[in-house]
């Protein structure tokens, strides 16, 4: 597994090193963007419509958009600054029982392995957590992000919960059509517990899969056995351009440009101005073009 975080879990004076690792994946099948003409993958191009131009990392920043148009920039310094503390550990705050905090609430999973194999703090939790059925509340730092979490044993492992905050989860009277508490007809009753009782078994995630993502896989697999697949065209290779080349044309493009002003006139010239303009007003002209 990919370590996603080292530090440790600190709860009184014990401070046990943990690595963290992704306890979840998803199994979607994932598709990419096609150009339904040459079957060219679509690329992804941050631009700015006010500049009409690509913009590189390097000039992006954050902004928070307070009202329509109008925003507060915060850079990655002043982010910083803010965090409460700059120590990578997971530090417990409290213990309580696991039924006491609603599924709602829980975010998404992480294992925690010990970053010594032997280490007996670790185990020591491990099995006091398990004897004890109770869960350890704690805060976290996670890229720039402050969490609340919860520690629990998961089989022989300790893992993490990332949770949301109270103020995350909305209340439950935003969600319109909730029927309000109404006098319920007892044999209507008696007979949704029947059934409920009738489809009661032990909960054992092997027997669920998701159908729908073996289907596409299937059809997947029968298009690529069928020879049905398209083929995106080769890219075209990037134009090398050599730097004598570009030194060399840079100049002859120049050269054009540039106007010769003689410091004295030839009489040969001198002549032909004499000969093909006599009056004063072309020759204001050619001193002119020869100013130009």
């Amino acid at each position: 597994m990919h370590t996603m975080w080292k530090g440790s879990i600190s709860f009184g004076l014990v401070n046990i090193p943990v690595k963290m690792y992704a306890a979840t994946e998803e199994k979607n099948v994932k598709f990419r963007y096609l150009h339904s003409k040459c079957q060219t993958p679509i690329q992804t191009v941050r631009t700015c419509p006010q500049c009409q131009q690509e913009v590189p990392w390097g000039e992006v920043v954050k902004g928070f958009e307070y009202a329509d148009g109008k925003f507060v920039v915060m850079d990655d310094e002043e982010m910083a600054a803010l965090l409460p503390d700059a120590n990578k550990a997971i530090e417990i705050l409290d213990f309580v029982d696991l039924n006491q905090i609603d599924p709602i609430y829980f975010q998404k999973t992480y294992y925690l392995g010990s970053q010594d194999q032997n280490n007996k703090a670790y185990a020591l939790l491990r099995e006091a957590l398990k004897e004890s059925n109770k869960i350890g509340v704690a805060q976290i730092t996670i890229r720039s992000k402050r969490s609340l979490a919860v520690i629990r044993v998961y089989q022989n492992c300790l893992v993490m919960e990332t949770v949301h905050y109270p103020d995350e989860v909305r209340d439950v009277s935003m969600v319109p059509g909730v029927p309000d508490a109404m006098e319920l007809p007892e044999k209507e009753l008696q007979m949704a517990r029947q059934l409920i009782e009738n489809l009661t078994t032990d909960f054992k995630p092997e027997q669920y899969h998701d159908e729908y993502r073996q289907a596409m896989q299937n059809a997947i697999e029968q298009k690529i056995t069928g020879q049905e697949v398209v083929e995106a065209p080769a890219r075209r290779p990037e134009k090398v351009i050599d730097l004598m080349e570009a030194l060399r044309a840079s100049l002859e493009a120049t050269s054009n440009k540039v106007k010769e002003t003689p410091t004295e006139p030839s009489k040969k010239k001198m002549t032909k101005k004499k000969t093909d303009a006599p009056s004063k007003k072309p020759t204001k002209k050619i001193q002119k073009n020869q100013e130009a």
